[in-house]
């Protein structure tokens, strides 16, 4: 699970002329600013109206995903790249406006498994029927609707006829905020599995997908967890893996092309390859211990080796007295290569087949 700053769309509803959304809006956004902070979190403020949505206007199902115009290509990028939402919204006759039930039916998969927050204004209500509107819903996209919503009368809002609410409101809105942090983090694996870039992993229930410098943190932990088990079979602790700190680690994530393997938010294993003129280099290949000889190491590598077309051969690294790994890469046709080095390691190659 990445440990990235989350970005959460605070949603201005309303389109109609000379309405309340923006300012309540503005205000949310500003009033949440330092608990946002606190939290890692970056509030984005989009309004409906900034859109540009005509009423639903794409041929395919939404759920295909394929959209032909690019209001709903830019729509579908800003959502897909939130981790979760706040909706700013009015109450029109019981219900929440029309406006925003359209923005909703334009996408299908880019909402999934996301948290939805509400924050409704209105008269007699507050709003809060356009909230229960709502989330029968986002229910049905598989967004995940909050419990705490923020309800504001907007008689109890107004001084002067300017939208000016008192702490209390203030208050109110900071802890839907963290429990939508909360359940953003929680619900990270459901979204990542659903991810274009994940792929059905070797175990029941994991799956792949590219890390990079966002997972640093977790790339780190992993590292020495399997590690300080090599530098006590080889006797050594001049291993990097154990040394290299998490600007160390972004820094190769930056730039080697790395595969991690997850399951419930949970690195389980990882390997890294890049490329040097005829050659395809392999290394970090790890597992966790507990998930050993079940043969994720093996189909971690397999996958590795898959970058090798157009390479003349692979080569990777181990210590000279893991014989653990070095029976592995030689059951994979990996021999060892004549030329010793002083570090302790020994080298391997695998001519790459045609």
């Amino acid at each position: 699970m990445t440990t990235r700053c989350l970005r959460i769309l605070v949603l201005t509803c309303s389109t109609r002329p000379g309405a309340l959304g923006p300012a309540v809006g503005g205000w949310l956004t500003d009033t949440l600013a330092p608990v946002a902070k606190e939290l890692d979190v970056d509030l984005v403020p989009v309004a409906i109206g900034d859109l540009d949505l005509p009423f639903l206007d794409e041929e395919e199902h939404p759920s295909t995903g394929v959209h032909r115009h690019e209001h709903t290509r830019r729509w579908s990028r800003i959502v897909a790249e939130a981790d979760g939402f706040v909706f700013v919204t009015p109450e029109y006759n019981y219900g929440m406006p029309a406006t925003l039930k359209n923005a909703l039916d334009y996408l299908g998969p880019e909402w999934a498994w996301k948290p939805a927050g509400f924050v409704s204004y209105g008269h007699t209500s507050a709003g809060t029927r356009a909230v229960q509107h709502a989330k029968q819903v986002v229910t049905t996209l598989r967004l995940v609707p909050l419990g705490s919503t923020v309800a504001i009368r907007i008689a109890d809002a107004m001084r002067d006829d300017r939208f000016a609410p008192g702490p209390r409101h203030a208050e109110a809105a900071e802890g839907p905020l963290g429990e939508l942090v909360r359940v953003a983090h929680a619900l990270t694996p459901m979204r990542e599995r659903g991810h274009a870039d994940a792929v059905t992993g070797p175990l029941p229930g994991s799956y792949v997908r590219p890390l990079g410098p966002d997972d640093a943190a977790e790339v780190t932990v992993l590292q020495r967890c399997c590690w300080l088990e090599e530098a006590l079979i080889n006797d050594t602790l001049d291993i990097p893996a154990l040394h290299e700190t998490l600007d160390d680690v972004r820094a190769w994530l930056a730039e080697w092309d790395v595969t991690g393997l997850w399951r419930d938010g949970r690195l389980l294993g990882m390997v890294r390859t890049r490329r040097d003129g005829d050659d395809l280099h392999i290394g970090r290949l790890a597992v966790v211990p507990d998930l050993r000889g079940l043969g994720v190491g093996r189909w971690l590598l397999g996958r590795a080796e898959s970058a090798a077309e157009g390479c003349r051969r692979v080569l990777l690294t181990t210590g000279v007295a893991s014989h653990r790994n070095l029976a592995l890469y030689q059951r994979q046709g990996y021999v060892v290569l004549p030329d010793p080095r002083d570090d302790g390691a020994v080298d391997l190659a695998k001519a790459v087949t045609v």
